[in-house]
């Protein structure tokens, strides 16, 4: 019987420690290039779908477009017709403006003159002044600076 030395097993464990170094890379390769496969199909069906998302998107912004010039169009139509609308209230205010002015002063002034004179607080002379109304709450009572002054 032959005799295995020292570096005989040394060689051998090294050949096993090799073995199983390179069984577990292979199995790491495979998982690698199976996950790389799978990415691979993920990635083309994404792009099978992406690209008539991309269409319909470019079709709407197109429409957006559209509907945009519109809207600019009537708000343009709309500002002339504002400033149309300004330039016949100007008109109609100077052209009406000053005679119903005049005609409501003369109004004013045959009314105050059948309705009698009045004072400058809006009341006639012949009607005798209210007294002022005074406030009572319950429950108050009159300061005593107040209380002397009475008559």
């Amino acid at each position: 019987m032959h005799k295995v030395s020292g570096g005989e097993v040394a060689g051998i464990l090294v050949a096993v420690f090799w073995a199983i170094l390179v069984s577990f890379l292979a199995v790491a390769l495979a998982r690698l290039a199976q996950t790389l496969r799978a990415t691979t199909k993920l990635v083309a069906d994404v792009t099978d779908q992406a690209v008539p998302l991309l269409a319909d998107a470019s079709a709407a912004v197109r429409s957006a477009q559209t509907q945009i010039d519109r809207v600019d169009a009537i708000a343009s139509d709309v500002q002339e017709v504002t400033s149309n609308a300004s330039a016949l209230s100007t008109a109609v205010a100077s052209t009406f403006g000053g005679p119903l002015v005049k005609v409501a002063a003369f109004g004013y002034g045959v009314r105050r003159a059948l309705g009698g004179r009045k004072d400058e607080g809006g009341r006639r002379d012949d009607v005798p002044a209210k007294s002022p109304r005074r406030t009572v709450i319950v429950g108050r009572t009159v300061p005593s600076a107040r209380r002397g002054k009475r008559k």
